[in-house]
């Protein structure tokens, strides 16, 4: 990756994260995990997937699903950033004249089904990468999906399937944040050692830093990771990415900031001095 290219992602990535911020009031938003996406999915659609507005219609095009919905303020603020979605829909969020919400809607060109309850969209991909293959057609199929989603039986399940029908075609992205809403994973149900589990259910795994482009770059260029394999990239991220006063804390989840809070935390994204918040802006859900 040239540093004229990695320089434009970092500054792209700032411009997402600012988008999720400001997302973060006026009903608020699952801030933490968005930020903890941020660069993933940024990365997938500007480096990796060979989709856009232009060519939605042709089935030969790549396919994205975020599984882990709540994160949709980072999928927005990317398209935003590639000039899908005007900037000024997302003051939009929440507002009953608009279908800018707490999880994707399908009405928001690009957005291939929507996602709420967790443990959906790995099925859902697995089937676009199975016609894909019937098709004997070479599209991409990626799923993100969150560390504490994987609790959900009906992930192990797809694995079974997707493992059997050797759907080398797919490429699952888990957000390794560790956490699963206001708790550490590893202190709920926890989920180590996760490698060797996917492994175990036949899958060709390699980890890597969710935050630094180039090493992104290096690991998903190697897709697929072996043929007849569903390969699994674990990302290894912070919730609160970019933001020291909330990152990696269990109690900035889900979070309706006031709007003087919420320039607080812009000027903190820029300068990395931590801002002081209020308690009783956090709304746990």
């Amino acid at each position: 990756m040239t540093n004229k290219k990695l320089t434009k992602l970092q500054n792209q990535a700032l411009k997402v994260r600012e988008h999720i911020i400001r997302m973060s009031g006026n009903g608020g938003c699952f801030i933490g995990a968005s930020l903890s996406c941020a660069d993933i999915i940024l990365y997938l659609y500007k480096e990796f997937l060979n989709v856009s507005p232009e060519n939605l219609s042709d089935p030969k095009r790549d396919y994205f699903f975020l599984s882990k919905g709540h994160d949709v303020p980072a999928l927005y603020g990317t398209y935003v950033e590639l000039g899908w979605l005007e900037e000024s829909r997302l003051s939009n969020h929440l507002k009953t004249n608009d279908t800018i919400y707490w999880h994707p809607n399908r009405n928001i060109p690009g957005v291939e089904f929507h996602s709420g309850s967790l443990g959906h969209n790995l099925s859902v991909a697995m089937g676009v990468a199975m016609d894909c293959k019937l098709r004997k057609q070479k599209n991409k199929v990626v799923v993100v999906v969150g560390d504490g989603e994987l609790n959900e039986g009906s992930m192990w399940e797809g694995l079974l399937v997707a493992s059997a029908y050797k759907l080398d075609n797919l490429l699952i992205v888990v957000d390794r944040n560790q956490f699963q809403a206001n708790m550490p994973t590893e202190e709920l149900i926890p989920l180590n050692p996760l490698k060797k589990k996917f492994e175990a259910f036949g899958c060709e795994v390699k980890k890597v830093n969710g935050h630094n482009f180039e090493k992104m770059d290096q690991t998903f260029k190697e897709f697929p990771f072996q043929k007849g394999k569903v390969s699994v990239v674990i990302a290894e991220t912070v919730r609160g990415k970019g933001l020291p006063s909330i990152e990696k804390r269990a109690d900035r989840w889900f979070v309706n900031f006031k709007p003087e809070e919420v320039e607080g935390l812009l000027s903190e994204l820029h300068s990395k001095k931590k801002t002081k918040l209020t308690s009783e802006t956090i709304v746990a859900r």
